[in-house]
Protein backbone atom coordinates (compact mmCIF):
# COMPACT_ATOMS: atom_id res chain seq x y z
CA UNK A 1 0.00 0.00 0.00
CA UNK A 2 2.92 2.36 0.69
CA UNK A 3 3.95 2.18 -2.98
CA UNK A 4 0.42 3.08 -4.06
CA UNK A 5 0.34 6.18 -1.79
CA UNK A 6 3.71 7.33 -3.12
CA UNK A 7 2.50 6.98 -6.67
CA UNK A 8 -0.66 8.92 -5.96
CA UNK A 9 1.36 11.72 -4.38
CA UNK A 10 3.76 11.95 -7.32
CA UNK A 11 1.41 11.72 -10.25
CA UNK A 12 -2.18 11.22 -9.24
CA UNK A 13 -4.07 7.97 -8.67
CA UNK A 14 -5.41 6.03 -11.61
CA UNK A 15 -6.78 2.65 -12.56
CA UNK A 16 -4.82 0.58 -15.07
CA UNK A 17 -6.56 -2.35 -16.78
CA UNK A 18 -4.84 -5.09 -18.79
CA UNK A 19 -7.32 -7.12 -20.89
CA UNK A 20 -6.74 -10.75 -21.85
CA UNK A 21 -9.15 -12.02 -24.50
CA UNK A 22 -7.18 -14.99 -25.87
CA UNK A 23 -8.68 -18.49 -25.70
CA UNK A 24 -5.43 -20.25 -24.79
CA UNK A 25 -2.33 -19.53 -22.77
CA UNK A 26 0.59 -17.99 -24.63
CA UNK A 27 3.72 -16.02 -23.85
CA UNK A 28 1.57 -12.88 -23.83
CA UNK A 29 -0.62 -14.52 -21.19
CA UNK A 30 2.36 -15.13 -18.94
CA UNK A 31 3.52 -11.55 -19.49
CA UNK A 32 0.08 -10.15 -18.61
CA UNK A 33 -0.01 -12.14 -15.36
CA UNK A 34 3.51 -11.10 -14.43
CA UNK A 35 3.22 -7.38 -15.15
CA UNK A 36 -0.26 -6.92 -13.66
CA UNK A 37 0.92 -8.48 -10.41
CA UNK A 38 4.05 -6.30 -10.32
CA UNK A 39 2.27 -3.08 -11.32
CA UNK A 40 -0.27 -3.66 -8.56
CA UNK A 41 2.53 -2.83 -6.12
CA UNK A 42 2.79 0.65 -7.63
CA UNK A 43 -0.80 1.56 -8.49
CA UNK A 44 -4.24 0.05 -8.83
CA UNK A 45 -3.82 -2.44 -11.66
CA UNK A 46 -6.31 -5.12 -12.63
CA UNK A 47 -6.82 -7.67 -15.39
CA UNK A 48 -10.08 -8.39 -17.19
CA UNK A 49 -10.82 -11.47 -19.27
CA UNK A 50 -10.19 -15.19 -18.95
CA UNK A 51 -7.47 -17.87 -18.94
CA UNK A 52 -5.39 -16.15 -16.27
CA UNK A 53 -4.07 -17.54 -13.00
CA UNK A 54 -6.47 -17.14 -10.09
CA UNK A 55 -4.16 -14.93 -8.03
CA UNK A 56 -3.92 -12.21 -10.71
CA UNK A 57 -5.79 -9.06 -9.55
CA UNK A 58 -9.03 -8.68 -11.55
CA UNK A 59 -11.80 -6.18 -12.09
CA UNK A 60 -15.40 -7.08 -12.86
CA UNK A 61 -16.96 -5.64 -16.01
CA UNK A 62 -19.67 -4.00 -13.93
CA UNK A 63 -17.12 -2.11 -11.83
CA UNK A 64 -15.08 -1.16 -14.89
CA UNK A 65 -18.19 0.11 -16.66
CA UNK A 66 -18.99 2.35 -13.70
CA UNK A 67 -15.48 3.66 -13.15
CA UNK A 68 -14.64 4.61 -16.75
CA UNK A 69 -17.44 7.19 -16.52
CA UNK A 70 -16.12 8.64 -13.26
CA UNK A 71 -12.31 8.67 -13.32
CA UNK A 72 -9.21 8.31 -15.55
CA UNK A 73 -8.56 4.75 -16.70
CA UNK A 74 -5.61 3.43 -18.70
CA UNK A 75 -6.51 0.47 -20.92
CA UNK A 76 -3.29 -1.40 -21.79
CA UNK A 77 -3.94 -3.74 -24.72
CA UNK A 78 -1.62 -6.47 -25.98
CA UNK A 79 -3.59 -7.69 -29.00
CA UNK A 80 -5.62 -6.06 -31.76
CA UNK A 81 -8.98 -7.25 -30.44
CA UNK A 82 -8.14 -5.84 -27.02
CA UNK A 83 -7.26 -2.47 -28.54
CA UNK A 84 -10.57 -2.48 -30.42
CA UNK A 85 -12.37 -3.13 -27.13
CA UNK A 86 -10.55 -0.15 -25.66
CA UNK A 87 -11.75 2.05 -28.49
CA UNK A 88 -15.33 1.01 -27.72
CA UNK A 89 -14.85 1.81 -24.03
CA UNK A 90 -13.53 5.24 -24.96
CA UNK A 91 -16.93 6.07 -26.46
CA UNK A 92 -18.42 5.53 -23.02
CA UNK A 93 -15.68 6.97 -20.83
CA UNK A 94 -14.00 10.09 -22.16
CA UNK A 95 -11.08 9.63 -19.73
CA UNK A 96 -10.10 6.20 -21.12
CA UNK A 97 -6.52 6.34 -22.38
CA UNK A 98 -5.15 3.61 -24.62
CA UNK A 99 -1.72 2.00 -24.42
CA UNK A 100 -0.74 -0.78 -26.80
CA UNK A 101 2.24 -3.15 -26.60
CA UNK A 102 3.36 -4.69 -29.88
CA UNK A 103 4.53 -8.26 -29.09
CA UNK A 104 4.84 -9.78 -32.57
CA UNK A 105 8.17 -10.99 -33.91
CA UNK A 106 7.39 -10.08 -37.53
CA UNK A 107 6.50 -6.76 -39.21
CA UNK A 108 2.88 -5.79 -38.44
CA UNK A 109 0.17 -5.64 -41.05
CA UNK A 110 -1.50 -2.45 -42.21
CA UNK A 111 -4.50 -3.02 -39.94
CA UNK A 112 -2.30 -3.26 -36.85
CA UNK A 113 -0.41 -0.08 -37.76
CA UNK A 114 -3.74 1.66 -38.40
CA UNK A 115 -5.19 0.61 -35.05
CA UNK A 116 -2.19 1.68 -33.02
CA UNK A 117 -2.59 5.27 -34.24
CA UNK A 118 -5.60 5.54 -31.92
CA UNK A 119 -3.48 4.71 -28.86
CA UNK A 120 -2.02 7.56 -26.81
CA UNK A 121 1.12 5.51 -26.21
CA UNK A 122 2.74 2.68 -28.17
CA UNK A 123 5.16 0.31 -26.41
CA UNK A 124 7.68 -1.81 -28.30
CA UNK A 125 10.08 -4.44 -26.97
CA UNK A 126 13.14 -3.75 -29.11
CA UNK A 127 14.51 -1.31 -31.66
CA UNK A 128 13.63 -3.53 -34.63
CA UNK A 129 9.97 -3.67 -33.62
CA UNK A 130 9.98 0.09 -33.04
CA UNK A 131 11.18 0.63 -36.61
CA UNK A 132 8.43 -1.58 -38.02
CA UNK A 133 5.62 0.41 -36.41
CA UNK A 134 6.16 3.64 -38.35
CA UNK A 135 5.37 5.93 -35.38
CA UNK A 136 7.11 6.93 -32.15
CA UNK A 137 7.06 4.33 -29.39
CA UNK A 138 8.36 3.78 -25.89
CA UNK A 139 10.97 1.00 -25.70
CA UNK A 140 10.19 -1.13 -22.63
CA UNK A 141 11.76 -4.62 -22.59
CA UNK A 142 10.12 -7.33 -20.53
CA UNK A 143 11.43 -8.19 -17.07
CA UNK A 144 11.64 -11.47 -15.18
CA UNK A 145 10.11 -12.32 -11.81
CA UNK A 146 13.25 -12.63 -9.70
CA UNK A 147 11.34 -14.03 -6.73
CA UNK A 148 10.11 -17.00 -8.78
CA UNK A 149 13.04 -17.63 -11.13
CA UNK A 150 16.03 -18.33 -8.91
CA UNK A 151 19.12 -20.57 -9.18
CA UNK A 152 18.87 -23.96 -7.47
CA UNK A 153 20.86 -24.78 -4.36
CA UNK A 154 22.25 -27.85 -6.16
CA UNK A 155 21.80 -28.10 -9.96
CA UNK A 156 22.84 -31.76 -10.10
CA UNK A 157 20.19 -32.62 -7.52
CA UNK A 158 17.62 -30.49 -9.34
CA UNK A 159 18.29 -32.40 -12.57
CA UNK A 160 18.12 -35.76 -10.79
CA UNK A 161 14.72 -34.80 -9.35
CA UNK A 162 13.32 -34.53 -12.88
CA UNK A 163 13.87 -38.27 -13.28
CA UNK A 164 15.22 -38.32 -16.85
CA UNK A 165 18.54 -40.04 -16.19
CA UNK A 166 22.07 -38.90 -16.86
CA UNK A 167 24.09 -36.50 -14.74
CA UNK A 168 23.15 -33.34 -16.66
CA UNK A 169 20.59 -32.03 -19.12
CA UNK A 170 20.80 -29.99 -22.31
CA UNK A 171 17.55 -28.87 -23.87
CA UNK A 172 15.12 -26.43 -25.41
CA UNK A 173 12.13 -24.94 -23.56
CA UNK A 174 9.17 -23.60 -25.51
CA UNK A 175 6.46 -24.43 -28.03
CA UNK A 176 7.66 -27.18 -30.40
CA UNK A 177 7.41 -26.15 -34.04
CA UNK A 178 9.88 -25.57 -36.90
CA UNK A 179 10.09 -21.79 -36.51
CA UNK A 180 11.28 -22.25 -32.92
CA UNK A 181 14.40 -24.00 -34.18
CA UNK A 182 14.20 -27.35 -32.41
CA UNK A 183 15.16 -28.97 -35.72
CA UNK A 184 18.43 -26.98 -35.73
CA UNK A 185 19.09 -28.06 -32.15
CA UNK A 186 18.66 -31.74 -32.98
CA UNK A 187 20.71 -31.46 -36.18
CA UNK A 188 23.52 -29.79 -34.23
CA UNK A 189 23.43 -32.14 -31.26
CA UNK A 190 22.92 -35.56 -32.87
CA UNK A 191 26.49 -35.99 -34.27
CA UNK A 192 27.86 -35.14 -30.80
CA UNK A 193 25.87 -37.73 -28.87
CA UNK A 194 28.31 -40.64 -29.50
CA UNK A 195 30.96 -38.56 -27.71
CA UNK A 196 28.84 -38.39 -24.56
CA UNK A 197 27.29 -41.52 -22.99
CA UNK A 198 23.68 -41.38 -21.87
CA UNK A 199 24.93 -41.60 -18.28
CA UNK A 200 26.48 -38.12 -18.70
CA UNK A 201 24.15 -35.95 -20.83
CA UNK A 202 20.43 -36.22 -21.59
CA UNK A 203 18.92 -34.11 -24.41
CA UNK A 204 15.35 -32.92 -23.91
CA UNK A 205 12.62 -30.83 -25.51
CA UNK A 206 10.24 -29.20 -23.02
CA UNK A 207 7.11 -27.79 -24.61
CA UNK A 208 3.80 -28.39 -26.32
CA UNK A 209 3.62 -29.88 -29.83
CA UNK A 210 0.25 -29.52 -31.53
CA UNK A 211 -1.22 -31.10 -34.67
CA UNK A 212 1.33 -32.03 -37.30
CA UNK A 213 4.12 -30.78 -35.03
CA UNK A 214 3.60 -33.85 -32.84
CA UNK A 215 4.74 -36.14 -35.65
CA UNK A 216 7.62 -33.79 -36.40
CA UNK A 217 8.75 -33.90 -32.77
CA UNK A 218 8.70 -37.69 -32.87
CA UNK A 219 10.87 -37.61 -36.00
CA UNK A 220 13.38 -35.48 -34.11
CA UNK A 221 13.46 -38.04 -31.31
CA UNK A 222 14.09 -40.86 -33.78
CA UNK A 223 16.99 -38.91 -35.35
CA UNK A 224 18.80 -39.01 -32.01
CA UNK A 225 18.46 -42.78 -31.79
CA UNK A 226 15.78 -42.37 -29.16
CA UNK A 227 17.98 -40.42 -26.72
CA UNK A 228 15.99 -37.19 -27.03
CA UNK A 229 13.32 -36.92 -24.32
CA UNK A 230 10.03 -35.28 -25.30
CA UNK A 231 8.91 -33.96 -21.92
CA UNK A 232 5.79 -32.21 -23.19
CA UNK A 233 4.34 -28.99 -21.78
CA UNK A 234 5.44 -28.44 -18.17
CA UNK A 235 3.87 -26.23 -15.52
CA UNK A 236 5.60 -25.05 -13.47
CA UNK A 237 8.62 -24.63 -15.72
CA UNK A 238 11.04 -23.32 -13.05
CA UNK A 239 12.29 -26.82 -12.04
CA UNK A 240 13.38 -27.36 -15.65
CA UNK A 241 15.41 -24.17 -15.79
CA UNK A 242 16.94 -25.12 -12.45
CA UNK A 243 17.74 -28.65 -13.62
CA UNK A 244 19.11 -28.06 -17.10
CA UNK A 245 22.82 -27.25 -17.28
CA UNK A 246 22.61 -25.87 -20.83
CA UNK A 247 19.51 -24.30 -22.36
CA UNK A 248 19.40 -23.72 -26.11
CA UNK A 249 17.02 -21.19 -27.64
CA UNK A 250 17.46 -21.67 -31.42
CA UNK A 251 14.39 -19.69 -32.52
CA UNK A 252 14.50 -18.16 -36.00
CA UNK A 253 12.58 -15.00 -35.05
CA UNK A 254 11.01 -13.57 -31.93
CA UNK A 255 10.19 -10.08 -30.69
CA UNK A 256 11.49 -10.89 -27.21
CA UNK A 257 12.68 -14.07 -25.52
CA UNK A 258 11.35 -14.54 -22.01
CA UNK A 259 12.83 -18.05 -22.04
CA UNK A 260 16.24 -16.39 -22.30
CA UNK A 261 15.67 -14.16 -19.25
CA UNK A 262 14.01 -16.90 -17.19
CA UNK A 263 16.86 -19.32 -17.86
CA UNK A 264 19.48 -16.67 -17.05
CA UNK A 265 17.73 -15.78 -13.78
CA UNK A 266 17.81 -19.48 -12.85
CA UNK A 267 21.54 -19.66 -13.49
CA UNK A 268 21.24 -21.84 -16.57
CA UNK A 269 23.92 -21.48 -19.25
CA UNK A 270 21.97 -20.09 -22.22
CA UNK A 271 22.90 -20.60 -25.88
CA UNK A 272 20.77 -18.19 -27.88
CA UNK A 273 20.09 -17.22 -31.49
CA UNK A 274 21.63 -13.82 -32.16
CA UNK A 275 18.33 -12.05 -32.76
CA UNK A 276 18.51 -8.23 -33.00
CA UNK A 277 17.59 -7.61 -29.36
CA UNK A 278 19.63 -10.41 -27.78
CA UNK A 279 23.18 -8.91 -27.63
CA UNK A 280 21.90 -6.20 -25.28
CA UNK A 281 21.06 -8.97 -22.79
CA UNK A 282 23.78 -11.61 -23.30
CA UNK A 283 27.50 -10.93 -23.34
CA UNK A 284 28.92 -13.72 -25.48
CA UNK A 285 31.23 -15.96 -23.49
CA UNK A 286 30.46 -14.36 -20.12
CA UNK A 287 26.70 -14.50 -19.48
CA UNK A 288 25.76 -16.84 -22.35
CA UNK A 289 26.60 -17.76 -25.91
CA UNK A 290 25.28 -16.49 -29.26
CA UNK A 291 25.07 -18.01 -32.72
CA UNK A 292 23.46 -16.83 -35.94
CA UNK A 293 19.88 -18.10 -36.42
CA UNK A 294 19.91 -21.27 -38.50
CA UNK A 295 23.70 -21.74 -38.22
CA UNK A 296 23.74 -25.41 -37.25
CA UNK A 297 27.51 -25.75 -37.52
CA UNK A 298 28.05 -22.77 -35.20
CA UNK A 299 25.58 -24.14 -32.68
CA UNK A 300 27.22 -27.57 -32.84
CA UNK A 301 30.64 -26.13 -32.01
CA UNK A 302 29.26 -24.24 -29.00
CA UNK A 303 27.50 -27.37 -27.73
CA UNK A 304 30.65 -29.46 -28.22
CA UNK A 305 32.62 -27.05 -26.04
CA UNK A 306 30.01 -26.84 -23.30
CA UNK A 307 29.27 -30.55 -23.11
CA UNK A 308 33.01 -31.22 -22.79
CA UNK A 309 33.40 -28.42 -20.22
CA UNK A 310 30.40 -28.54 -17.86
CA UNK A 311 32.28 -26.42 -15.31
CA UNK A 312 32.45 -23.60 -17.86
CA UNK A 313 28.71 -23.88 -18.42
CA UNK A 314 28.18 -23.71 -14.67
CA UNK A 315 30.25 -20.53 -14.31
CA UNK A 316 28.54 -18.80 -17.24
CA UNK A 317 25.19 -19.68 -15.69
CA UNK A 318 26.24 -18.09 -12.40
CA UNK A 319 27.32 -14.96 -14.25
CA UNK A 320 23.95 -14.87 -16.04
CA UNK A 321 22.02 -15.11 -12.78
CA UNK A 322 23.98 -12.21 -11.33
CA UNK A 323 23.37 -10.12 -14.46
CA UNK A 324 19.65 -10.88 -14.44
CA UNK A 325 19.35 -9.73 -10.84
CA UNK A 326 21.19 -6.52 -11.55
CA UNK A 327 19.40 -5.50 -14.77
CA UNK A 328 16.40 -7.56 -15.84
CA UNK A 329 13.89 -7.68 -12.98
CA UNK A 330 10.19 -7.16 -13.69
CA UNK A 331 10.23 -4.24 -11.22
CA UNK A 332 12.27 -2.25 -13.76
CA UNK A 333 9.65 -2.95 -16.43
CA UNK A 334 6.81 -1.91 -14.10
CA UNK A 335 8.43 1.43 -13.28
CA UNK A 336 9.00 2.13 -16.98
CA UNK A 337 5.35 1.35 -17.79
CA UNK A 338 4.19 3.58 -14.95
CA UNK A 339 5.93 6.47 -16.69
CA UNK A 340 4.25 5.49 -19.97
CA UNK A 341 0.84 5.64 -18.28
CA UNK A 342 1.52 9.11 -16.93
CA UNK A 343 2.47 10.23 -20.44
CA UNK A 344 -0.77 8.75 -21.78
CA UNK A 345 -2.66 10.89 -19.31
CA UNK A 346 -0.66 13.98 -20.23
CA UNK A 347 0.85 14.30 -16.75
Amino acid sequence: MRAEREWGTDGGALLVVHPHFHRRRTGVTAHTERIVTELARLMETRAVGGNLEEDVPRIAWSELWRRIRQEPVVWHAHRNNELLAGLLLRWVGQEVRLVYTRHGGKPPGRFTRFLTRFAEQLVTLNAQSAGWMGRPSQLVPHGVDLERFTPPVDRDAAWKALGLGGRRGVGVVGRIRPSKGQGDYVEALTPLLPEFPASEWTPVLVGLAKGRDQAWAEQLRVKTGGRLVLAGEQRPVVPWYQGLSVLVNPTHFESFSMVMLEAMACGCCTVMSRLPHVPSFIEHGRTGFLFEPGNVAGLRELLRQLLHEPERARQVGLNAAEEARARFGVANEARALARVYQSALGR
